[in-house]
């Protein structure tokens, strides 16, 4: 008994359930023990050991991403192993996003939950809220030709500073693939460095780790404080249908883990649940990422040069539970102000969320800066944002688990493909 006392997955687990607890109990919508104004004043002050261990994490996943990209490629003894990784990743992960934005794109059609929702709602909306201005406007003057150019991370300094995790991942293939095309003497050096910067990263990672529990606990309780149960039965219709979605594409990544993983589907459920736990508790890949790889090797028994490539690159580009997201949000939105979508534009939405999938930043709340973008192409008010905000936080959580789960899950398909090649 006192062992599970110690695991991680306990710790979070009770830290969730204690968080839910206060929160119901403090939040003045929940048994009403603090005013609102207090409410919000004591609330900054719970979530604080969250917000610090989510900034431990972003701190350092930059150079952590780095090295373990860089370090994955070249530590494969097979020199055609970038090749043969980079045939099947890429056409896989675009074919479970397109999976993911159809799945949550045909559950929004079909259920409809902008139906549900009362006027007075749209009303209050529409008047303007602080939570929509808070998205930042796409460049509608740049060219797809120049966003294709704007990829490249010319200044990587400034990429840096900005954290670009998409010109990271491009600048880390890069020099994998260098490191590989040059004579192992002349990067032997170089390669330790990379693998210095890695340990430091992982011992950083691993203290604030120590913090996950304590970090869960404010993190949740903030969260039930500021919600609240009333927000969150008022868009019942569209938390519903997202979090449905998301079981449907958990489930069809169980088909994938048994039909080309060739593993039980509540095995593989079983030895990724404490990876799980930290992902819906903090709403963050890259908080899970080194989670994610050492279960990936020691629990999942993947080759450790396709881990700490695969779970790196897809807590960058493999966002499918993200893109589903999206996609509902879109549709439901159009629902709501009554926007005519059509086929053509509903094929348009998905396409444009495959696309602003990959490279979203791994850390929390980012999701809805991107649905910005999706929505002012379709026609929907910006202040829309406002609608869903209240209880994006919640689906959150639930799709960053999905985001996790789906690198997973890659990184079992492609150790397989990769050992029967």
């Amino acid at each position: 008994m006192k062992k599970i006392f110690k695991t991680l997955w306990f710790q979070v687990m009770l830290a969730m359930f204690l968080g839910v607890v206060l929160g119901i109990v403090l939040a003045p919508t929940g048994f009403g023990l603090l005013s609102e104004k207090i409410s919000e004043q004591i609330a900054p002050w719970i979530a604080l050991p969250g917000n610090l261990f989510l900034s431990l994490i972003k701190m350092v996943v930059i150079p952590l991403v780095l090295s373990s990209i860089v370090l994955g490629i070249t530590s494969s003894e097979d020199k055609d192993f970038l090749k043969k990784v980079s045939l099947r990743i890429f056409p896989y992960f675009i074919a479970t996003t397109v999976a993911a934005t159809t799945i949550g794109a045909a559950m929004s059609t079909v259920l409809q939950p902008g139906k549900y929702i009362d006027s007075a709602l749209i009303a209050d909306v529409m008047e303007g809220s602080p939570a929509a201005t808070t998205t930042a406007a796409p460049d509608e003057s740049m060219h797809i030709t120049e966003k294709l150019v704007e990829m490249i991370p010319t200044n990587y300094i400034k990429s840096a500073l900005n954290q670009d995790m998409l010109a990271t991942v491009i600048l880390a293939l890069f020099l994998g693939m260098a490191i590989v095309a040059l004579d192992s003497a002349k990067t032997a050096s170089f390669l330790d460095w990379i693998q210095v910067i890695q340990s430091i990263a992982m011992k950083i990672i691993e203290w604030a780790m120590k913090l996950a529990p304590i970090a869960v606990f404010g993190l949740i309780c903030n969260i039930t404080m500021r919600v609240g149960f009333g927000a969150i039965a008022g868009m019942a219709a569209y938390v519903g249908t997202v979090i449905a979605g998301l079981a449907l594409l958990l489930a069809f990544y169980m088909i994938i883990v048994l039909m080309l993983g060739k593993m039980p589907p509540l095995q593989f459920l079983r030895r990724i649940g404490g990876v799980q736990l930290l992902a819906f508790s903090t709403s963050s890949s890259a908080a899970a990422m080194p989670l994610s790889m050492e279960t990936a090797e020691k629990r999942l028994h993947v080759q450790p040069s396709v881990a700490r490539f695969i779970v790196p690159l897809g807590a960058t580009i493999n966002m499918d539970g993200t893109a589903l997201y999206q996609v509902s949000a879109t549709v439901f939105l159009t629902q709501v102000y009554g926007v005519e979508l059509g086929l053509l534009g509903l094929l348009a939405v998905v396409i444009t969320t495959v696309g602003a999938s990959i490279g979203t930043p791994s850390t929390p709340g980012v999701g809805i800066v991107i649905l910005a973008t999706i929505l002012q192409g379709v026609g929907v008010p910006p202040s829309g944002i406002a609608l869903i905000i209240g209880v994006d936080r919640i689906l959150d959580m639930s799709r960053t688990t999905v985001n996790v789960t789906g690198d997973l899950v890659a990184s079992v398909v492609m150790n397989r493909l990769l050992k029967k090649s």
